[in-house]
């Protein structure tokens, strides 16, 4: 009998074979709006049963107040962004650091930080409940060092972790103490309904790590390590999401952290070869994407895609792996290219 999506994933999680290797769609809204219009599907349910897709159901509590203090123009963190359009799309970008000129820790205390009271929780429950079972389910998210660099500038956010050390602690404990307390009633609310939560930072660039070592252990290791508690006290899996060559930093990542699932496994960056990986790691986690959207699947034929899905089934047949592009397919992707990739694996990855 075929497994549910959720069977599927809960299958690797506990290190038992699926009927077959679980797939996972992360795109642009420009990307998916495409894939509906071309596979005539009318909402991103039928697109998933058109490609065997497995996804994710993702929950969350919406947010009662959506705007700063006295700024309607800003976030809840005070942040203004602004659109950029590269032509098949656009994406968000900052446009405001309003704790740039923070010079002393007083200056953290007083800011207006956002409430976990500022959500509508009875929505949350009733999102819950509603859960139907069919995927598995993700909730929560925790991704400091990207918020935090917005908020001071990305330039001062890497500078911060060398000389203003004592001011970087303060702001990343109120990121974390807010996302901490909004996790844990969602976790608490939903308690037997979630499969696995997100927790995430950017650790690597295309050719090595975006910090040093010692500045992962010390200002984003401890509280991802705290949040990934929280979660398995309820039950809940990690999933663990880092771009690019972040292979110097994965055996902290499992040990300390105790991730259990790695994206997106950028394989074209150094030290994140598929063999090596499987090798040192494909006993201790899942592999999760894999599928390379930089080359392949926006610039390669639909036998490239092929090609590769079936290179990746080689490779990870002695580990868990859940076929996904790395990271989001954008809009230079054609649709050819995408639904090669699902068709492959569909056709391919009996287990």
């Amino acid at each position: 009998m075929a497994m549910t999506p959720r069977e599927r994933w809960l299958a690797l999680l506990a290190s038992e074979k699926p009927d077959r290797v679980p797939t996972d769609y992360w795109a642009t809204v420009e990307v998916t709006r495409r894939l509906l219009a071309d596979l005539g599907c009318a909402n991103s349910d039928a697109l998933y049963e058109k490609l065997h897709i497995d996804g994710l159901d993702t929950i969350g509590a919406p947010r009662t107040v959506r705007h700063f203090p006295g700024d309607d123009q800003a976030d809840i963190w005070g942040l203004r962004s602004r659109l950029v359009d590269y032509g098949l799309g656009a994406y968000s970008e900052v446009a405001s650091h309003p704790l740039a000129d923070m010079t002393r820790v007083e200056q953290v205390e007083e800011y207006p930080w956002p409430s976990p009271d500022d959500h509508d929780w009875d929505a949350f429950r009733k999102r819950a409940a509603n859960v139907t079972g069919r995927r598995a389910v993700r909730c929560g998210g925790y991704e400091p060092f990207l918020l935090y660099c917005s908020l001071r500038g990305m330039e001062q956010g890497m500078m911060d972790l060398l000389v203003e050390t004592e001011l970087a602690e303060a702001i990343l404990e109120r990121i974390f103490d807010y996302h901490y307390r909004v996790n844990q009633r969602m976790f608490e609310i939903a308690d037997g309904k979630i499969d696995l939560t997100y927790v995430a930072e950017d650790l690597g660039s295309q050719n090595g790590l975006l910090m040093g070592l010692e500045q992962i252990r010390r200002f984003i290791l401890p509280n991802q390590k705290r949040m990934a508690d929280l979660a398995r006290s309820h039950g809940i899996h990690i999933f663990y999401h880092t771009d690019g060559a972040a292979r110097e930093v994965i055996p902290d990542l499992i040990k300390l952290t105790g991730i259990e699932i790695l994206n997106p496994i950028q394989w074209r960056c150094p030290g994140m070869e598929r063999e090596g990986l499987v090798r040192d790691f494909g006993d201790k986690v899942i592999f999760h994407g894999a599928v390379d959207n930089q080359q392949t699947l926006a610039f390669g034929t639909a036998e490239d895609v092929r090609n590769e899905v079936l290179d990746n089934l080689r490779i990870f047949a002695t580990a868990r792996w859940i076929c996904a592009p790395c990271h989001n397919l954008q809009a230079v992707s054609p649709t050819e290219n995408i639904v090669t990739m699902y068709e492959t694996i569909y056709e391919n990855g009996r287990l």
